[in-house]
């Protein structure tokens, strides 16, 4: 499994060289945090709003929207045409591509949008890497951590296991994959490209590209383990 079969790098973001394509995905999340630290910051070009609070290393392209109100802790890179809405607090090693929205009241910690990503209202996103063009229904979570704390194994396509190195780890949302509102992605989810998870949904493990995954599908499995 890797990165390559679930995003294609943009040219919008100076950072190509950092996330290699045949790397595991999850273990782009580490390089995040490398590729900030020795991105060239140059001073803000952009108007700020007064009541959108700014502290430490934070590039925001000239093109931004930018919200009224919000919270932004570098280091951070905002690509070309993305949208901030109010109330988005942004908690340090994000970088979201061109063209993307980043939604009111929604937090964003440690993870990489590529271009186009829009993740619109009331969401958590932390520890994960979000495809171009992916899709997140208000209210998505993207769960970060076990309960019990300990390192996150991933599943692979083949129902077969891998440990991550990580203890946290959100998801892996490939190219132009949907998810639905209310949903919670567990920790190490996999969704591959235009995969689809339907609304409020808790949804863990893996799902292949172009596959959808349903709360019926779920009956029906339960189902037939039970002899129904």
């Amino acid at each position: 499994m890797q990165a390559g079969d679930f995003f294609k790098f943009p040219d919008s973001l100076p950072f190509g060289e950092s996330f290699k394509a045949s790397l595991p995905p999850w273990e782009w999340l580490p390089l995040i945090r490398e590729a900030l630290l020795a991105f060239n910051f140059r001073p803000m070009s952009a108007d700020i709003p007064v009541g959108l609070y700014i502290e430490g290393n934070v590039y925001i392209h000239p093109t931004v929207k930018l919200p009224p109100f919000g919270s932004i802790k570098g280091p951070v890179y905002i690509g070309p045409k993305c949208e901030l809405r109010p109330g988005v607090f942004l908690r340090g090693n994000v970088i979201a591509g061109a063209g993307c929205v980043l939604g009111n009241s929604c937090e964003f910690k440690n993870c990489l949008l590529l271009d186009k990503v829009q993740v619109p209202h009331f969401s958590y996103v932390g520890d994960s890497i979000l495809g171009n063009g992916a899709h997140f229904g208000a209210g998505v979570i993207c769960s970060n951590l076990r309960l019990d704390q300990a390192e996150i194994q991933v599943t692979l396509f083949d129902g077969s296991k891998r440990d991550s190195g990580l203890r946290k780890l959100g998801a892996i949302v490939g190219d132009r994959a949907e998810v639905g509102c209310n949903t919670v992605l567990n920790p190490g989810s996999i969704l591959g490209r235009r995969a689809l998870v339907m609304p409020t949904m808790s949804f863990r493990g893996s799902l292949a590209e172009d596959a959808v995954a349903s709360k019926q599908e779920r009956i029906q499995t339960s189902s037939r383990i039970c002899g129904s």
